[in-house]
């Protein structure tokens, strides 16, 4: 599961106490809320019904998938399906490839989302042999469902701008200078991403 609200303060005030201007954001903005995904494979599998697409489409596809499939929807279930039910429950051609790819993976137990590597980079290159999956996807999941302590998705959008708002740059970061940034900050990086997504657009900053 993700981090829980204590871990989230505990890494926020670490973090805070050597880097003066997440202090201050602190201060302003208030802690943010714990983000909890369930670990495991219906989370990855709702990732890929939800790119690209709106909240809204990807909440009907899901209850339509879960109406074809039953809650658990179990992989071998989802493997057995053929286009046009998938289709019908409106996964185009293109994420049910990526949908295969992941049930593929979890069935042949090629990857055991129970016991993904612990070394978060070497994690990150297992789930992202997933179709459909990139670093983006994968690092969501390590942060949100694994609550892994020091993941830096650094090429988030609401990232870059919100830790461009907290540290008062007058230009978002890029991807690159979003991951210097954040280098003194290990090994409690996902608590500050978190905290970036909450400072997003926040009036109080």
């Amino acid at each position: 599961m993700g981090l829980a609200a204590q871990d989230l303060r505990g890494d926020l005030d670490a973090v805070a106490a050597i880097e003066p201007r997440i202090a201050t954001a602190l201060e302003r903005a208030g802690y943010p809320e714990e983000r909890i995904r369930p670990k495991g494979y219906r989370t990855l599998l709702r990732t890929i019904v939800g790119q690209q697409v709106s909240v809204a489409a990807a909440a009907s596809v899901w209850a339509k998938l879960e109406a074809e499939l039953g809650e658990d929807m179990p992989p071998r279930d989802l493997l057995a399906r053929d286009f046009d039910t998938l289709r019908g429950c409106g996964l185009s051609r293109q994420k049910q490839g990526y949908a295969r790819s992941l049930c593929e993976l979890v069935t042949t137990g090629q990857i055991d989302l129970a016991n993904l590597p612990a070394d978060d980079e070497d994690a990150i290159a297992a789930l992202t042999a997933i179709k459909g999956i990139g670093r983006w996807s994968a690092e969501i999941y390590l942060l949100f469902a694994e609550g892994r302590r020091d993941i830096w998705p650094a090429g988030d959008l609401a990232v870059m701008a919100g830790i461009g708002c907290i540290m008062g740059l007058e230009e978002r970061p890029d991807e690159k200078a979003t991951r210097a940034l954040a280098e003194p900050w290990r090994p409690h990086r996902s608590a500050v991403a978190i905290f970036t997504w909450h400072c997003y657009n926040n009036p109080a900053l």
